[in-house]
């Protein structure tokens, strides 16, 4: 009979006999299976010193503290980081990671003074980046409105947040190109006096006789008076040639800053946008999967996540919803839509063209009313009037917008094209709005663009009526800012408020009807889009508007918050950030180019005014600019005169030709190679369902057996 073979210990180096018998292992501790979750890459993210959720307390875990607190000891350079494939950081983040520990490598290995110092001095910039990125303002406060009100919300003060610091930079460039010149050389004189030899009468802004308290607290706020003659208005800055030059110098200045500033944000935003927009991060998996952050700590910002992900899983739910109506339309229900949506769309333009005539009425009969004898006697119905065309603008931005909203769900479009159509129109609305104003306005200073008629022919524009015209527009667009300001204070304070506190009383039906007021990101966005432009537009003829609008912005924050977190409620109805990432910086950039025609035709084309400001006596405001390079070495002049030649234009539009075709071949090759490897993508998972598949039958196939 044949024997058994005996179990014995396979002998070392050994490839003959049976295999030893293994001792049976014990199982996993609880500690060992929980660091191999997912959630144990948060502790590589937060650091040192945190212990893992559920983890026991005994005394493993005592001995792994004890080794992690022995390994602190050693300095930050001996300790080998996380490879950068563990880390729970995007692929950019870990790809820097990567890099920065390589170089770290070698600067070490080398040994040498110069790559030691090069290696402190990195380290050094990043602190100092990490520094100053701790240091943004109201990064928690934005935070917090994005978890409790959605990201929606949170575009609105991110946005002005970005104003904010356009503005400080704005008022930083006017007081060191406008404001420091105009001392430098010696105090400014004060205004003209009397001359019976000028061709274009006189201007004395100052008021004869005994001014009064209120006549001084109108002038405040009509920017006449005393403050007709001061910094705050163009007229003031007396007609020095290095001041005309740097005064117009800082115009061009804030409008490239703001021009540089936008597109970076708009660049930055695009590629969000167009990523929401081609299904890959608005995808349910995404979100479920994808969208959580291990390097949370803390139950706040895990509840501050977890409401965002919420809020953009009800987007992308309620566009769904929408999207598959549309899908299964008739033909006969889709030409009802297109009926609906054509009337509508005359609704709308009716109603814009009724709001434009009224704006250009109001601009007109301001001048007339000026005139009647009640109204210079009375400062007050002088106010009224000086304001006329303020009013009538903020009331119709105020009347409008909701219609707007009312109209919008009648089209049957998704929420993120409902709010793209709202903001458009009420964008059309007030900027061109402001456009009609400044139409009339300049319609009064060149006589209807008639230079035979009467008024202008002697001096190029209606010097009767607008001694000053450029502090006259500037007094127009310091109203406006003011009203504005005025009346968003006083819709907080004598409606939002009020309501809420009338709404306490109220039982509990009619308090959840009436008393809930949602934040109105549209509105609020295209107000400030609105104040911006305004700025833009009056910086020339209003220098100190920026730092206005600073101050105005600053407290407006703080009011919008405390109206958001004591007033309003999340919205029922939210839209995706992403497209506030690029839509809203877009809007701006349109009101930015807008605000530039007016500017850019007062400089060129109207004659400035023969009795105020830098440039009195010169035909154009441009022309200073080719009296100034005229003074410099012939060196210079034939440099800058160079730039405007053929021979400098030809070459360049060449070269900027080559770079562009470069460029979208480029990003044609990228978006096919992007698009394998999508198809790659998609077939590795195919294979992974039908190997799946197969397992599954293999296994019931061998439980059969």
């Amino acid at each position: 009979m044949e024997k058994t073979p005996a179990w014995e210990p396979e002998a070392s180096g050994s490839t003959t006999g049976w295999p030893a018998p293994r001792e049976p292992r014990a199982g996993p501790s609880l500690s060992s299976v929980l660091s191999e979750l997912p959630s144990a890459a948060t502790l590589r993210y937060r650091g040192p010193g945190v212990l893992l959720s559920g983890a026991l307390e005994n005394e493993e875990d005592d001995g792994e503290r004890s080794i992690q607190a022995f390994a602190e000891g050693f300095p930050k350079e001996l300790r080998d980081p996380p490879a950068s494939r563990e880390l729970p950081w995007p692929m950019q983040a870990r790809r820097t990671h990567r890099q920065s520990y390589t170089r770290d490598q070698v600067a070490q290995g080398s040994g040498s003074r110069a790559a030691h110092r090069a290696l402190m001095l990195r380290r050094s910039k990043e602190k100092m980046w990490e520094g100053l990125r701790s240091l943004e303002p109201w990064a928690w406060t934005l935070k917090r409105i994005g978890g409790q009100f959605g990201a929606g919300t949170e575009s609105y003060f991110l946005l002005l947040r970005f104003l904010l610091l356009l503005n400080v930079l704005a008022s930083v460039l006017k007081a060191c190109m406008t404001l420091l010149p105009a001392w430098l050389d010696g105090a400014p004189p004060g205004p003209p006096g009397p001359d019976p030899s000028s061709l274009c009468g006189s201007y004395n802004p100052h008021p004869q006789g005994l001014i009064t308290f209120p006549s001084q607290v109108f002038n405040l706020l009509s920017g006449e008076g005393f403050l007709e003659w001061s910094p705050l208005f163009y007229g003031f800055y007396p007609p020095r040639p290095r001041l005309a030059v740097s005064y117009l110098c800082s115009t061009f200045a804030i409008g490239l800053l703001s021009l540089v500033l936008i597109l970076h944000r708009s660049v930055s935003g695009l590629k969000q946008t167009l990523l929401a927009e081609s299904g890959v991060l608005t995808s349910y998996s995404h979100w479920v999967f994808s969208a959580w952050d291990f390097g949370l700590s803390g139950d706040v910002h895990v509840r501050l996540r977890q409401r965002i992900i919420l809020y953009e899983l009800q987007v992308e739910l309620e566009e769904a919803v929408v999207r598959r109506r549309a899908a299964v339309r008739t033909l006969g229900q889709q030409a009802r839509v297109w009926s609906v949506r054509v009337l509508l769309n005359l609704l709308v333009v009716t109603l814009l063209g009724a709001a434009f005539y009224g704006v250009y009425w109001a601009t007109e009969s301001t001048v007339e009313l000026q005139e009647w004898p009640p109204v210079q006697q009375m400062p007050l119905l002088k106010l009224g009037v000086d304001y006329l065309p303020s009013i009538f603008i903020s009331v119709v931005n105020f009347v409008l917008p909701p219609m707007f909203k009312l109209i919008a769900p009648l089209e049957g479009y998704t929420r993120s094209r409902q709010i793209v159509l709202i903001l458009l129109r009420t964008m059309f609305l007030r900027l061109a709005s402001l456009l009609v104003l400044l139409l009339s306005l300049w319609n009064q200073i060149t006589c209807g663009g008639n230079k035979e008629a009467g008024e202008c022919k002697t001096c190029g524009y209606n010097y009767k009526e607008l001694p000053c015209w450029e502090t006259r527009l500037g007094q127009e667009m310091y109203r406006l800012l003011l009203f504005d300001l005025l009346t968003g204070v006083a819709v907080m304070l004598l409606i939002q408020f009020p309501l809420k506190l009338f709404c306490g009383f109220c039982p509990g039906t009619l308090r959840r009807v009436v008393g809930t007021q949602e934040f109105q990101v549209p509105d609020e966005v295209l107000g400030l889009i609105y104040a911006q432009t305004v700025v833009w537009v009056g910086s020339f003829f209003c220098p100190l508007l920026p730092l206005l609008n600073t101050a105005k912005f600053l407290l407006l924050f703080y009011l919008k918050k405390l109206a958001l977190f004591s007033v309003c409620s999340p919205a029922s109805r939210t839209f995706r950030a992403s497209m506030a990432n690029f839509f809203f910086p877009l809007v701006l950039l349109l009101g930015l180019a807008i605000s530039a025609v007016p500017v850019l035709y007062s400089i060129f084309l109207i004659p400035p005014s023969k009795l105020c400001g830098p440039f009195r006596g010169q035909s154009s405001i441009w022309a200073q600019i080719p009296e100034s390079i005229s003074s410099l070495p012939q060196t210079i002049q034939n440099f800058i005169f160079f730039l405007g030649t053929q021979a400098f234009a030809v070459p360049l539009l060449l070269i900027s030709s080559i770079l562009m075709v470069y460029t979208l071949t480029l990003a044609n090759s990228y978006g096919r190679l992007i698009s394998e490897l999508k198809q790659q993508i998609e077939m590795e998972a195919q294979n992974k369902v039908f190997l799946a598949q197969r397992a599954v039958a293999l296994s019931s196939a061998n439980r059969a057996l």
